[in-house]
């Protein structure tokens, strides 16, 4: 019996030993390597060697007026689009569990933005708030609502407004897929003895769905806020982070001073400091959570 155990062992181990090996030269090396990065002054010339500089790297960070605005907008952007994904993903999946006869085709037409490429429907959008863009032509040359163009993507202020509206909007299929499952895991029962004891639908709402899709609602919001900080394609394609790097996110900016400048060691420690932010948002929404489970 023991032999036969330690052969399924060196069995298991053989079959997981290529993912493993995997794992720690795709995932591991590029982590640690990075990490041993950021304490060093790296840059393009290998030749002239790589000097030691212990945290001045994290502290360039910190002290970057432009990183600041970068988080500033990727802050911004996450508390805006993850409540208005999840707020109109739910209403979604509530409207089409309440509607079996064509549910499929709701499905189908809330989640095609989803499965559209990131690059296309940015240049839609851009397409559509440019300066001689669609929206510009419709209300001046056809409702005659205005007497000339408006800058839409020249301004911080426009064009967060707009990448925010783009990352809602393409959000919200994957929440209505998200609630929409978790919505029909809860037992039918419940809303039957709530009908009974003559609860209405907000009722209904409150004790028996919201209750029913916590642990959903915690998932989404944490997979979100990922999302919100590797924000990338949007700003690229709609902005470049203009005017004066005043629309950078967090990510464009690491990928500037890393592919643009040549500061590895910087974007290196910059990489660092985003994981940090997340993992510290990720364990305020875990508090949260279970704050309100005592409850």
């Amino acid at each position: 019996m023991d032999i036969k155990i330690k052969h399924n062992r060196k069995q298991v181990m053989v079959l997981l030993l290529p993912g493993l090996i995997l794992f720690l030269l795709f995932t591991i090396y590029p982590i640690a390597k990075l990490f041993y990065m950021s304490f060093f002054s790296w840059g393009f010339d290998v030749d002239l060697g790589h000097a030691f500089c212990g945290l001045q790297n994290y502290l360039r960070v910190l002290k970057d007026q432009t990183f600041l605005i970068s988080l500033q907008n990727t802050l911004l952007y996450t508390l805006f689009t993850v409540p208005g994904q999840m707020a109109l993903g739910l209403l979604t999946a509530i409207f089409i569990n309440s509607i079996p006869k064509f549910s499929v085709s709701f499905r189908v037409l809330y989640y095609t933005p989803v499965i559209t490429s990131w690059v296309i429907v940015s240049l839609v959008f851009r397409y559509i708030f440019n300066t001689e863009g669609l929206l510009n032509y419709l209300l001046t040359n056809v409702l005659h609502l205005m007497t000339g163009n408006v800058a839409w993507l020249d301004s911080r202020a426009g064009a967060m407004t707009v990448m925010i509206l783009l990352g809602i909007w393409k959000g919200i299929g994957w929440n209505m897929v998200v609630f929409l499952a978790a919505l029909q895991s809860i037992p039918k029962e419940q809303y039957e003895s709530a009908e009974m004891d003559g609860s209405g639908p907000w009722q209904k709402f409150i004790y028996i769905t919201l209750p029913g899709i916590r642990s959903t609602v915690m998932f989404a919001m944490i997979v979100l806020t990922i999302g919100g900080f590797n924000t990338f394609t949007p700003v690229k394609m709609i902005t470049g982070g203009k005017p004066m790097h005043q629309t950078e996110m967090v990510l464009t900016w690491m990928y500037y001073k890393a592919f643009g400048n040549g500061e590895y060691g910087y974007a290196s420690a910059l990489s660092f400091i985003i994981a940090l932010i997340l993992v510290f948002l990720a364990l305020i929404q875990f508090k949260a959570m279970r704050n309100k489970d005592r409850r």
